[in-house]
């Protein structure tokens, strides 16, 4: 039987969540994946900043190499209300982290190893997302997120902590 509750902490939970919204709203499962990490991945750079783990002075250095002014021109999706920096390759859409896209099978083996019980996550998130039109969950997705994920810390002792990520509270966020 599944686990109803999994320890995880919070950066692979928003990857997969935002794969999925991504996934409902057009995006091929592949594609959806790599917009997934990426926002994953901008939101941590956001929650370090924020909390000073990471040091503002590093976005400055960045700047001077060109490298974050060319993601800021860069054509952008917005999942999870996030713009997300894209390419189109010849396989589809692909988020880009630090001038590179963001390879599927990267992010699927990143979420294989994360949770004991993708599928069962897969499918709790799936059917949240569904119960809602594409339109719907575009405005709806984060606030989701938000009622779902595992409670952390505050601050920096929350950083990279695991919390209980709870499927029969995600099923319970759909609507009936």
């Amino acid at each position: 039987m599944t686990e109803k509750k999994i320890k995880i902490n919070r950066a692979p939970v928003m990857t997969l969540w935002a794969a999925v919204v991504a996934e409902r709203i057009g995006y091929t499962q592949e594609e959806a994946l790599t917009l997934g990490k990426a926002v994953a991945g901008l939101n941590a750079q956001s929650k370090g900043r924020r909390l000073g783990i990471f040091d503002d002075t590093d976005g400055k250095q960045e700047e001077d190499k060109g490298e974050a002014r060319d993601e800021k021109k860069a054509e952008t999706v917005t999942v999870l209300g996030r713009p997300v920096p894209i390419t189109h390759t010849k396989a589809g859409v692909r988020a880009v982290s630090k001038g590179k896209p963001i390879t599927p099978e990267s992010v699927q083996r990143y979420l294989s190893q994360k949770f004991k019980e993708l599928d069962a996550v897969r499918e709790a998130m799936e059917a949240l997302a569904n119960a809602y039109t594409p339109k719907q969950l575009t405005g709806k997705a984060y606030d989701l997120y938000e009622k779902f994920r595992p409670e952390i810390p505050e601050g920096q002792k929350g950083w990279g902590a695991a919390g209980e990520l709870n499927l029969d509270t995600i099923r319970s966020l759909a609507p009936e």
